[in-house]
Protein backbone atom coordinates (compact mmCIF):
# COMPACT_ATOMS: atom_id res chain seq x y z
CA UNK A 1 0.00 0.00 0.00
CA UNK A 2 2.33 2.25 -0.16
CA UNK A 3 1.73 4.07 -3.42
CA UNK A 4 -0.89 5.52 -1.06
CA UNK A 5 1.51 7.52 0.56
CA UNK A 6 2.33 10.67 0.12
CA UNK A 7 5.00 12.49 2.18
CA UNK A 8 3.90 15.14 4.65
CA UNK A 9 0.57 13.77 5.29
CA UNK A 10 -0.26 12.27 8.44
CA UNK A 11 -3.32 11.26 6.40
CA UNK A 12 -1.25 9.52 3.90
CA UNK A 13 -0.39 6.86 7.07
CA UNK A 14 -3.65 6.31 8.23
CA UNK A 15 -5.18 5.89 4.30
CA UNK A 16 -2.12 3.16 3.83
CA UNK A 17 -3.78 1.54 6.74
CA UNK A 18 -7.34 1.41 6.31
CA UNK A 19 -5.90 0.30 2.56
CA UNK A 20 -4.18 -2.76 4.25
CA UNK A 21 -7.36 -3.11 6.67
CA UNK A 22 -9.72 -3.50 3.19
CA UNK A 23 -7.04 -5.60 1.82
CA UNK A 24 -7.78 -8.13 4.77
CA UNK A 25 -11.36 -7.88 4.46
CA UNK A 26 -12.91 -11.41 3.27
CA UNK A 27 -15.15 -10.69 0.79
CA UNK A 28 -18.32 -11.17 2.88
CA UNK A 29 -16.78 -8.69 5.23
CA UNK A 30 -15.88 -6.05 1.79
CA UNK A 31 -19.57 -7.10 0.57
CA UNK A 32 -20.88 -6.09 4.06
CA UNK A 33 -18.74 -2.91 4.09
CA UNK A 34 -19.76 -1.75 0.14
CA UNK A 35 -23.44 -2.42 0.96
CA UNK A 36 -23.53 -0.01 4.50
CA UNK A 37 -21.58 2.60 2.75
CA UNK A 38 -22.29 2.17 -1.11
CA UNK A 39 -20.51 5.50 -2.08
CA UNK A 40 -17.27 6.92 -3.26
CA UNK A 41 -15.74 9.47 -0.87
CA UNK A 42 -13.33 11.73 -2.62
CA UNK A 43 -10.61 13.34 0.27
CA UNK A 44 -8.75 16.79 -0.71
CA UNK A 45 -6.51 17.01 2.16
CA UNK A 46 -4.29 20.30 2.93
CA UNK A 47 -1.33 19.93 5.17
CA UNK A 48 0.10 22.69 6.70
CA UNK A 49 2.20 23.43 3.88
CA UNK A 50 -0.89 24.18 1.97
CA UNK A 51 0.22 21.61 0.04
CA UNK A 52 -3.32 19.29 -1.30
CA UNK A 53 -3.15 15.76 -1.80
CA UNK A 54 -5.98 13.48 -3.21
CA UNK A 55 -7.19 10.04 -1.96
CA UNK A 56 -10.39 8.56 -2.91
CA UNK A 57 -12.17 5.39 -1.05
CA UNK A 58 -14.10 3.62 -2.87
CA UNK A 59 -16.69 1.57 -1.23
CA UNK A 60 -19.40 1.39 -4.14
CA UNK A 61 -17.67 -1.08 -6.55
CA UNK A 62 -14.11 -2.15 -5.33
CA UNK A 63 -13.64 -1.89 -1.27
CA UNK A 64 -10.21 -0.39 -2.16
CA UNK A 65 -8.61 3.29 -1.03
CA UNK A 66 -6.42 4.67 -3.54
CA UNK A 67 -4.31 7.59 -4.37
CA UNK A 68 -5.93 10.47 -6.80
CA UNK A 69 -9.03 11.61 -7.91
CA UNK A 70 -12.30 8.95 -7.86
CA UNK A 71 -12.07 6.69 -11.35
CA UNK A 72 -15.49 7.01 -11.14
CA UNK A 73 -17.53 9.69 -10.40
CA UNK A 74 -17.86 10.28 -6.68
CA UNK A 75 -20.58 10.54 -4.38
CA UNK A 76 -19.15 13.19 -2.27
CA UNK A 77 -15.82 15.13 -2.21
CA UNK A 78 -14.62 15.84 0.96
CA UNK A 79 -12.13 18.92 1.77
CA UNK A 80 -10.19 19.31 5.21
CA UNK A 81 -6.62 20.03 6.74
CA UNK A 82 -3.96 16.62 7.41
CA UNK A 83 -5.16 17.83 11.17
CA UNK A 84 -8.74 17.63 10.67
CA UNK A 85 -8.38 14.67 8.69
CA UNK A 86 -6.46 12.62 11.51
CA UNK A 87 -8.65 13.75 14.32
CA UNK A 88 -11.90 12.59 12.52
CA UNK A 89 -10.11 9.12 11.80
CA UNK A 90 -8.84 8.41 15.57
CA UNK A 91 -12.50 9.31 16.93
CA UNK A 92 -11.64 12.91 18.49
CA UNK A 93 -13.35 14.58 16.20
CA UNK A 94 -16.69 14.22 15.45
CA UNK A 95 -17.94 14.59 11.72
CA UNK A 96 -20.36 17.01 12.11
CA UNK A 97 -18.93 19.04 14.63
CA UNK A 98 -15.89 19.22 11.77
CA UNK A 99 -18.78 20.11 8.95
CA UNK A 100 -20.94 22.79 11.29
CA UNK A 101 -17.68 24.64 12.55
CA UNK A 102 -16.43 24.74 8.52
CA UNK A 103 -12.88 22.17 9.35
CA UNK A 104 -15.08 19.96 7.16
CA UNK A 105 -16.42 20.60 3.45
CA UNK A 106 -18.53 18.54 1.11
CA UNK A 107 -19.20 18.76 -2.38
CA UNK A 108 -21.99 16.34 -3.32
CA UNK A 109 -24.29 14.25 -1.30
CA UNK A 110 -23.35 15.32 1.76
CA UNK A 111 -25.38 12.72 3.67
CA UNK A 112 -23.27 10.12 2.13
CA UNK A 113 -19.98 11.86 4.47
CA UNK A 114 -21.96 10.74 7.74
CA UNK A 115 -21.13 6.66 6.20
CA UNK A 116 -17.54 7.96 6.30
CA UNK A 117 -16.78 7.47 10.28
CA UNK A 118 -18.04 3.29 10.42
CA UNK A 119 -15.66 2.60 7.69
CA UNK A 120 -12.82 4.46 9.14
CA UNK A 121 -14.00 2.62 12.74
CA UNK A 122 -14.32 -1.14 11.22
CA UNK A 123 -11.12 -0.63 9.58
CA UNK A 124 -9.24 0.58 12.41
CA UNK A 125 -10.58 -2.13 14.61
CA UNK A 126 -9.05 -4.52 11.78
CA UNK A 127 -5.93 -2.24 11.04
CA UNK A 128 -5.30 -0.79 14.65
CA UNK A 129 -4.77 2.65 13.71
Amino acid sequence: MSDIKVEGFKASEILSRLGTAFEGFTDAERKAQIKKANGIFELRITNGNKQEAVWTIDMKEKGTVYKGPAQSKPGVVLSMSDDTFAQLANGKLDGQKAFMTGKLKTKGNAMLATKLTPILETAKGKAKL
